[in-house]
């Protein structure tokens, strides 16, 4: 089922680092990312936070639960020039290390743990995940800061700052 997200969407993606410096990737099995590499990610979904939105679909798609530690890119561009396509990137963090992953048979063919010399150069992952896994990112993340209020007059339910410490 196509859902109709308008024109300015707001995807997000988790990069996910076991305690071995391996990456968490998946293969779509749809869309332009269908057969190689690429990292959890999805929509935001009404109601909740971008971060919330990752957490969500790295359990979703991999069984995996996680939490954000950092913003640490932001992909946007435009699709045949009417569609604003814009990726919130999130370093995420196991909350236990000794989950299995269980993949969402219905959306993906395969997930699972790669080292960087396995992503990189490979032929089979994303361009994305290619161009990030070449870089040291847990080092330039914006960390999270919540329990901000910006003032009652503008009734967020949910407000989080990520910034440079």
């Amino acid at each position: 089922m196509k859902k109709d997200r308008g024109k300015v969407w707001l995807g997000v993606a988790g990069v996910v680092i076991n305690s071995e410096g391996k990456w968490l990737v998946v293969k779509k099995k749809y869309s332009g990312l269908k057969g190689v590499w690429s990292l959890p990610a999805g929509f935001v979904q009404m109601g909740e936070t971008a971060d919330e939105a990752v957490v969500r679909e790295v359990q979703e798609e991999t069984g995996l639960q996680c939490e954000v530690s950092g913003l640490i890119g932001f992909r946007t561009g435009v699709i045949r020039e009417e569609i604003s396509d814009n990726m919130a990137i999130f370093y995420c963090q196991l909350k236990d290390e000794e989950q299995n992953i269980q993949i969402q048979e219905t959306e993906l063919s395969d997930a699972r743990w790669l080292t960087v010399e396995e992503i990189v150069g490979s032929g089979e992952s994303s361009v994305m995940l290619d161009e990030m896994a070449c870089h040291e990112l847990v080092h330039h993340q914006l960390y999270k800061k919540e329990g901000i209020n910006p003032g009652d007059v503008f009734e967020y339910s949910a407000y989080k700052l990520f910034y440079n410490k």
